[in-house]
């Protein structure tokens, strides 16, 4: 989820170009509405750049609902039919940028966003482009700025709330992140069943990432009755079940996720879970599997290179790999998630001093992520700073989400008192 919050944010702010009928609403997701709503003014004529456009922002949408990327390859195919009637077309110029996003070629996104920027000046969107790529790059100060110039020049727009409640919550506010996306949810029209699903997902995820799991767990239900099968709703339900120790079911959701989006990060998520759930022979599988998908991409913009630095890491026993694919990433982007891999991989190879650097820069963006803490907690016990490492797990450990079970067992091993939030 948290490397394709630029695109889904981004996509959430589109708005459908065409008028939908209750028969069609019945039969067809939104997005597969705009598809055929677009091809029909194709069809009708076959010169009309617009409804290139129209029909690359729907098959963009439909990426989104399945999590399949070809459809981010047959958007550029339309922007290509688009140009080729109307040259740099506005239009078509900010759909491309789109499909940079969606495709993860952030630094590509955010030059060609910046340069829209210049052409439009007064474009709410484009501060959504730049918004989105500065995020996913890691520059937070520049990420900010443009948000606000969202809300500034439209107080209230859908895109920039959903925007302002991720930067929220990295910044550390998550409970003023959800009152955001609850803003949001609330501005959003009922037809919308995707995107109503997909702003009650984070708000589940925030409300899980701060140990409210009946919330979370109500919140995912709600997303999955509006919108059936939801890939990002079973991933979060998952780790609910994870959080409840119910490791079977959290197995067939994550099984029932991939099966829906066979990418390799959610083969990964499945993996973790079978070994959860004492299922080691069929965790080796995965993990296997995992691993070659993995690298299979790991040279690509859009990739699982996360994922793959915790498994070398932490499965693997492959420290040095860990730390090779770290690097590359760290050399793409800075972004807190990147920077967390990046020093657990520093870590598990002895560079403890280097890594103490990385995770802290991290955390100064004001992030509450209970592994993340529990990582800098390691790493300053690894240094001999005790004092540090109490800190750090006392903090992972009070969120009481799923990742703060590993710093209550080091809080014990070190016979130190666990700060813990009533149950939710």
């Amino acid at each position: 989820m948290k490397k394709i919050v630029a695109f889904m944010l981004t996509i959430l702010g589109a708005v459908s170009v065409f008028a939908q009928t209750a028969a069609t609403t019945s039969i067809l997701s939104p997005a597969q509405l705009s598809i055929a709503r677009a091809q029909q003014l194709i069809d009708k004529n076959p010169k009309d750049f617009e409804a290139y456009n129209a029909l690359a922002l729907a098959l963009a949408r439909r990426a989104r609902e399945i999590s399949d990327p070809t459809f981010y390859t047959q958007g550029e195919q339309a922007l290509d039919k688009s140009f080729a009637i109307s040259p740099a077309n506005y239009d078509g110029a900010r759909i491309q940028v789109w499909l940079l996003l969606g495709k993860h070629d952030f630094a590509s996104a955010l030059e060609a966003a910046t340069k829209l920027n210049k052409r439009v000046p007064d474009d709410v969107m484009v501060y959504g482009f730049l918004t989105d790529s500065n995020v996913e790059l890691g520059n937070y100060s520049a990420a900010e700025n443009a948000a606000q110039w969202m809300l500034n020049l439209r107080p209230g727009n859908l895109p920039g709330l959903t925007r302002a409640a991720y930067l929220r919550e990295l910044f550390g506010d998550p409970e003023g992140a959800a009152e955001l996306m609850k803003m949001a949810l609330d501005s959003t029209p009922p037809g919308e069943a995707e995107d109503r699903a997909w702003i009650t997902t984070q708000i589940a995820h925030l409300k899980l990432a701060t140990g409210k799991t009946s919330e979370a767990e109500e919140l995912l239900q709600q997303a999955l009755a509006a919108f059936p099968g939801y890939h990002y709703a079973l991933r979060n339900l998952g780790k609910v079940r994870e959080q409840q120790k119910r490791y079977d079911e959290a197995v067939a959701l994550f099984q029932q996720r991939y099966e829906a989006a066979p990418h390799a990060e959610n083969l990964f998520d499945l993996a973790e879970a079978l070994q959860m759930a004492g299922r080691t022979a069929e965790a080796k599988t995965a993990f296997t599997q995992f691993e070659t998908k993995s690298l299979a991409e790991t040279n690509r913009a859009d990739n699982s290179n996360h994922e793959l630095i915790m498994y070398d890491a932490d499965y693997a026993n492959e420290p040095r790999k860990a730390l090779e694919v770290a690097r590359r990433e760290y050399a793409r982007r800075h972004d807190v998630f990147t920077l967390d891999c990046y020093a657990w991989a520093l870590h598990v190879n002895g560079q403890d001093a280097e890594a103490r650097k990385q995770v802290e820069t991290a955390l100064a963006v004001g992030i509450q992520d209970a592994n993340m803490l529990r990582h800098a907690g390691e790493i300053s016990l690894k240094l001999g700073d005790r004092a540090g490492a109490e800190r750090y797990l006392q903090q992972a450990a009070a969120l009481n989400a799923p990742d703060s079970e590993r710093a209550r067992e080091l809080l014990a091993a070190l016979s130190l008192p666990t700060s813990r939030s009533p149950k939710p």
